[in-house]
């Protein structure tokens, strides 16, 4: 993940969490009783990283324990930044991990979410005015988290206060581009990075503003569900139609100058445009626990109750747009990292990460430049470079290797021998014993 060509015929010494040699077979020195690894054959890549992940969103704020961490782990995933949760589970999670007293990833996280009123998702603040927009921002600061995470209700005096706090605190703030404000305004505001591309499509519209008062219409208390749901598909349908290369040029541009990421999660984009297909749930569903899947049903059957062929024509229109979008902004110098949102309905903690590799693959991006939102591009994000995300001496032995070589198959991410987490190895015996541990743990015995 460096750039340069893969290196053949290599040893990497790892002496308790870090890399402290890689060079040619013969010429690192092997202090006497060093455990022995053969990875003839095989491949040696980063440990994989997830950019958008909610640990206490698994049904209870406590899921993290027993579902996700394991699948995590399984996948090669070593760190994961968690976009909203409950900081009563995921501070002592992160200092357990920490301290060595339980394997799981790096945790990055932002703790509850800052939003409008009604709050989109738990936890929240609700902030309404400047004052709770301060106190908020400055209250999580000294809680320790790492970003702020806005949701799309706020308003936008509220969303440019916590801008304004923000820099003030000297920390990042992502998330959403809330539904009242621009995507080129939240990159003069200085948000760090944008998720599934919220409101990205509209600014890319010759028509922005005339589509974001038609989304703040009011209808009359008269109008039915499926006269809603109508109108709805009508506001999808002159986004597509408005769609502008002069706009989307003039956007890119907007966010390499403000250097705005981006975390497409296209697997989550790609569930919500095929409600009625399971993708890769059913192959992984012996390892989802049955409250977990009775909020992902339930949200199925919700998504799928008015769902009409020409709706799902149009969704899947506006997901081929929104990834050759992404690849636009990849080729013209936007950094885009790999996330899934897991656990939301369907999208399999762990797997799913390999599946987004996969889409980005599909969409257009090169094998390692797929990879790179996974490893070294998360890394140089979240200020970590020194530490890990690439192969190197002095990093973090963070490590997966593989069967098969990822650069000229991107589903070989999948075909995993070994992870070492922090320099703890585990082997296939050991990650085969993880899964069926979790499979247990998911069917209740």
């Amino acid at each position: 993940m460096t750039g340069i060509e893969p290196r053949t015929g290599q040893t990497v010494l790892v002496t308790g969490e870090r890399i402290v040699a890689v060079g040619d077979t013969g010429s690192v020195h092997l202090p006497r009783g060093t455990t022995i690894v053969d990875g003839t054959g095989r491949f040696l890549i980063p440990g994989l990283v997830d950019m958008h992940v909610h640990l206490t969103a698994a049904g209870e704020p406590d899921g993290s324990r027993r579902f996700m961490i394991p699948l995590q782990l399984a996948n090669g995933i070593t760190t994961v930044r968690d976009m909203g949760g409950y900081l009563e589970s995921l501070v002592p999670l992160r200092e357990e991990i920490k301290k060595g007293k339980r394997l799981g990833p790096q945790i990055f996280y932002a703790g509850p979410y800052l939003d409008g009123s009604p709050p989109s998702f738990q936890p929240s603040f609700v902030v309404m005015n400047r004052e709770q927009a301060s106190e908020d921002v400055r209250q999580l600061v000294q809680r320790g988290v790492d970003f702020i995470k806005v949701q799309s209700m706020l308003s936008r005096d509220a969303y440019f206060a916590i801008a304004k706090a923000a820099r003030r605190e000297k920390i990042p703030f992502v998330g959403h581009v809330p539904d009242q404000v621009t995507a080129a305004e939240a990159a003069d505001a200085g948000q760090h990075s944008i998720e599934h591309l919220t409101n990205v499509l509209r600014a890319c519209s010759s028509d922005e503003a005339r589509l974001m008062r038609e989304q703040f219409y009011m209808p009359p208390k008269r109008e039915t569900a499926a006269q809603a749901r109508e109108r709805v598909v009508r506001w999808q349908r002159e986004l597509m139609g408005s769609y502008s290369e002069a706009a989307s040029d003039a956007l890119i541009a907007k966010f390499v100058a403000k250097d705005v990421w981006q975390t497409p999660t296209l697997v989550l984009l790609k569930h919500d445009a095929f409600p009625t297909l399971e993708l890769g749930r059913a192959e992984h569903e012996r390892y989802i626990p049955s409250a977990t899947m009775q909020v992902w049903e339930k949200g199925r059957a919700q998504q799928l109750r008015f769902v009409t062929q020409a709706e799902s024509d149009l969704r899947a229109q506006l997901l081929k747009k929104s990834e050759s979008l992404v690849v636009q902004m990849q080729k013209n110098g936007v950094h885009v990292l790999a996330g899934t949102d897991s656990p939301a309905p369907d999208v399999v903690p762990g797997y799913s990460l390999h599946e987004e590799l996969e889409l980005l693959v599909e969409a257009g991006f090169e094998p390692q430049e797929a990879l790179r939102a996974a490893t070294s591009a998360a890394a140089e994000f979240l200020g970590k470079s020194k530490d890990w995300g690439t192969v190197a001496p002095g990093k973090y032995a963070d490590l997966v290797l593989l069967d098969a070589n990822p650069l000229q198959e991107i589903r070989n991410t999948r075909r995993i021998r070994a992870v070492v987490v922090r320099g703890q190895m585990l082997d296939r015996v050991a990650l085969d014993r993880l899964l069926a541990e979790e499979a247990s743990f998911a069917s209740g015995h």
